[in-house]
């Protein structure tokens, strides 16, 4: 998603605490994995995230939630990096998303996640009809994309003007290999 790129409206919803663990828990994350959280404002992911045990790569654009984030999780298995979604670069290990990106972004944040070779899984909070949109589409190969659990506007703070709900991206294992007999 690197390159140039016209100046975008900006759109910040706040996950509450609960919500935040919720997604967190539901994605299944264990110690030791490295996580992408994209649009990570002030840490509401973030923070379920640490206590999962995660290695957690928070991206975030606003530089003093940046400089927040890096307060915050000083000690923390955290690194802030402050930058826009479209220039992401990603991770050359294994890796999973779970993020609360701004809304206008998920369809190429999408595109490119399905482009990635070492993307384990992603869970993605997105405006609800997005959500349905993307997993909807055609098969992808290599991954399975599903419609997770509904999330109520009243979830975040500023309520934005929409529902929202998780999109999941799971990767499909690899067929073992066949032996000759």
């Amino acid at each position: 998603m690197s390159g140039a790129h016209a100046r975008s409206r900006w759109s910040f919803f706040r996950l509450s605490p609960d919500w935040a663990r919720t997604v967190v828990t539901d994605a299944g994350v264990k110690a030791g994995d490295t996580v992408l959280d994209l649009g990570a404002g002030a840490g509401a992911l973030t923070d379920p995230l640490v206590a999962a045990g995660a290695h957690v790569i928070a991206l975030e654009k606003h530089p003093g939630r940046a400089s927040g984030l890096r307060r915050r999780f000083t000690g923390s298995p955290v690194v802030v990096v402050e930058a826009d979604i479209r220039d992401l670069r990603l991770p050359a290990r294994p890796f999973r998303v779970v993020a609360n990106p701004p809304f206008h972004l998920a369809r190429p944040l999408v595109a490119e996640l399905l482009r990635a070779r070492l993307l384990l899984s992603a869970d993605l909070v997105l405006r609800r009809d997005t959500a349905r949109n993307l997993a909807a589409g055609a098969a992808r190969r290599g991954y399975v994309v599903e419609l997770g659990r509904r999330v109520p506007r009243t979830a975040f703070r500023p309520a934005p003007s929409a529902d929202a709900a998780v999109l999941r991206i799971r990767r499909v294992p690899a067929p073992p290999a066949r032996t000759r007999p």
